[in-house]
């Protein structure tokens, strides 16, 4: 991690701090934004054209995430000061090799570290992790590599059960599996939506909890110049099929919950390290909290944070990552509801945007994807009340209003 502050520059010069994004989705895309608005130069790569960031970039690179020697041309090339994942299917162990060796004589520092980037890059690692290295609690689990393993789990750990590829994102090859006779579909479903094909999958005990939430936690530079740790307000989520449709801030929480919830989030984020914003994701029952899953980079129900807080979360991993102050206060009770593409096409329009807009207190996001699949996210809606019932509301009116349709 680096140990001196960086100095501002001007974008486009010698001067200049050069971020490299891997990853220039939607959320990449708002980082990108963030990190100009502090006079950052901005390089963003990812596998397809007129990615959303890419639109918003300084330069931008096009290539397969996972080919390391691909990866690391452009690293030597763009020589960035910090390069800051934005996915997770990317060639982490190049990145381990360049935190160590640096590439082509320069030694960019990977946000937040490049350990922090290999072990949540699949579910194996970091559930060993908090589960086995740091004793926190979670459901219980084992892997397995075949369908006949699979069972021999399944039969352990008992049924419900959730079965899910070791790599996957946005809740693609996730089943909740109710019987044996459920078991074969879950498996077949789990090799054809895992990140990288057919492969390894998890097997989790089912946790009858009460409601979920995203804990948008912040390592960043404090006030004595070590890193501390910060907390946003629980976030709520409504997820299906594994994939975020809806969130709100704050989430009401028994307060031992939200302590133990906190005790967790710190307990994983300084074990992985850096600077940066990570969302810990976590299972609460009244007073308790299990760990789910944690995600070292802005959270897609996060997004909720660009209506309802002073600095958004990717504002504060822009200032985070730069060894800036945050402040992670509430602005006021807010929610945001996804809007799908409803339709498979390239260069789709919206209509209803004007309608859309003058719901109280509303505004949206239109990430400018170049093409719409049926669940993809195109777009979404945010809204702010005097509290979160209503701001879902008026955020599901606004997003219910846009229509993706045929350009």
């Amino acid at each position: 991690m680096r140990d001196t502050p960086l100095r501002f520059g001007t974008p486009l010069s010698p001067s200049a701090i050069r971020v490299m994004l891997l990853g220039s989705g939607e959320l990449g895309k708002e980082v990108a934004i963030a990190l100009q608005r502090l006079g950052c130069e901005v390089i963003a790569v990812d596998r397809y054209a007129h990615a959303p960031a890419m639109q918003v970039a300084h330069r931008s690179h096009i290539v397969t995430m996972t080919d390391a020697a691909a990866l690391r041309a452009i690293i030597a090339a763009e020589r960035p000061h910090l390069v800051v994942p934005e996915l997770e299917a990317i060639a982490t162990d190049l990145l381990v090799e360049i935190e160590a060796t640096g590439v082509a004589g320069h030694f960019p520092e990977i946000i937040p570290t490049a350990r922090a980037a290999r072990l949540t890059m699949h579910r194996e690692g970091i559930r060993r992790l908090a589960a086995e290295t740091l004793g926190l609690p979670t459901s219980s689990y084992r892997f397995a590599d075949s369908f006949v393993e699979t069972q021999t789990a399944a039969d352990a750990i008992g049924y419900p059960c959730l079965l899910k590829p070791v790599m996957s994102s946005s809740g693609k090859g996730q089943s909740l599996v109710k019987s044996a006779q459920e078991l074969k579909a879950a498996w077949d479903y789990a090799q054809h939506g895992g990140r990288t094909g057919a492969g390894r999958v998890i097997v989790e005990g089912f946790i009858d909890f009460d409601y979920e939430i995203t804990l948008l936690t912040v390592r960043a530079q404090g006030t004595g110049g070590e890193v501390e740790t910060f907390f946003c307000e629980p976030i709520g989520h409504l997820q299906k099929a594994g994939d975020y449709i809806e969130s709100w801030q704050p989430m009401a929480m028994h307060p031992v919950a939200l302590e133990k919830s906190r005790a967790i989030a710190k307990a994983v984020t300084d074990s992985l390290g850096g600077r940066g914003i990570f969302g810990v994701e976590l299972f609460i029952k009244g007073e308790d909290a299990w760990f789910s899953e944690v995600s070292p980079r802005p959270h897609d129900t996060g997004l909720v944070t660009l209506c309802s807080q002073r600095f958004s979360e990717f504002e504060l991993h822009a200032r985070a990552i730069l060894g800036l102050p945050v402040d992670t206060a509430l602005r006021r009770p807010g929610a945001s509801a996804v809007i799908y593409g409803g339709m498979e096409g390239k260069g789709v329009a919206f209509e209803g945007v004007a309608e859309a807009l003058r719901v109280p207190e509303s505004d949206l996001r239109l990430f400018g994807k170049p093409e719409s699949f049926l669940k993809r996210r195109m777009g979404v809606a945010v809204a702010n009340a005097d509290n979160t019932g209503e701001a879902r509301a008026r955020a599901r009116r606004v997003a219910s209003s846009v229509r993706p349709v045929k350009a």
